[in-house]
């Protein structure tokens, strides 16, 4: 096993983290010695992400992000166990519908912003409250290219992705000056989640990104690590894209 760094002193709360883009932000918090506590759905997918990422410095809380007691349970495990929550990452997320949002169920609708978008300011609020507020910190909400134009198709999930977006404007203001609030706005990153986009046509799919490839996780984990840093101390109130260059091709 590799030796894990000297532990830094600070500690993540990163949602929706048993896999995937949040898994790969805990990966790079555990990687320069962070404690983190990740949530997710599933027991067993956290169990095994945590042994994965080390049970010395990792804790898991399962329920589900839109749940207003799991994210009391989620915030008061961690301050119980590492007396601190420097760092909040709003990662979960959830695309139930794929069509039109001329057809779209309002009750679908209303999944994708409890899940995407109340959740996380539910998480924020109570970050703030717990430790933030009075010891300063940082906040990372995860969106998505698609909340930055129309996305046929996604158009729920897209405009959710908006909605934290300008979560992330008002969550900026109102911290200011103690917490920092970015946003990461990714294109296609290889997981589950997003299989369907490039699954038996990965090739193809990356043809139109001039960087050659898609996304991964550490790619993410990396961008995340840097808006946590001392290095982004004068970096509030940003949309970070993540996009292999996409963007570039938007007009061709």
């Amino acid at each position: 096993m590799t030796e894990l760094p000297a532990l830094s002193g600070k500690v993540a709360l990163i949602t929706g983290a048993s896999r995937g883009i949040g898994y790969g932000i805990a990966e790079a918090f555990v990687a320069r010695g962070d404690r983190v506590c990740i949530t997710g759905r599933t027991e067993e997918a956290l169990k095994e992400a945590v042994e994965k990422l080390g049970a010395d410095r990792v804790i898991a809380v399962a329920g589900k992000a839109h749940d207003e007691d799991h994210q009391a349970i989620a915030v008061e495990r961690t301050m119980e166990a590492f007396g601190r929550v420097d760092f909040l990452v709003n990662n979960a997320g959830t695309n139930p519908v794929f069509g039109p949002i001329a057809d779209l169920d309002l009750n679908v609708a209303r999944k994708v912003f409890e899940t995407n978008v109340v959740s996380a300011l539910g998480f924020a609020q109570r970050t703030w409250h717990a430790w933030q507020k009075d010891n300063g910190g940082a906040i990372v909400n995860i969106a998505s290219v698609a909340g930055l134009n129309a996305s046929p198709f996604i158009g729920a999930y897209g405009m959710s992705k908006a909605a934290m977006i300008n979560l992330t404007l008002q969550l900026a203001h109102e911290f200011a000056p103690g917490v920092r609030v970015n946003t990461i706005a990714p294109a296609v990153v290889k997981t589950k989640f997003a299989q369907a986009l490039y699954e038996g046509r990965e090739e193809e799919a990356a043809a139109s990104y001039p960087l050659g490839r898609l996304g991964v996780p550490a790619d993410i984990g990396g961008a995340a690590a840097f808006l946590t840093s001392d290095q982004s101390d004068w970096i509030t109130g940003q949309t970070l894209v993540l996009d292999g260059g996409h963007y570039l091709n938007a007009a061709v």
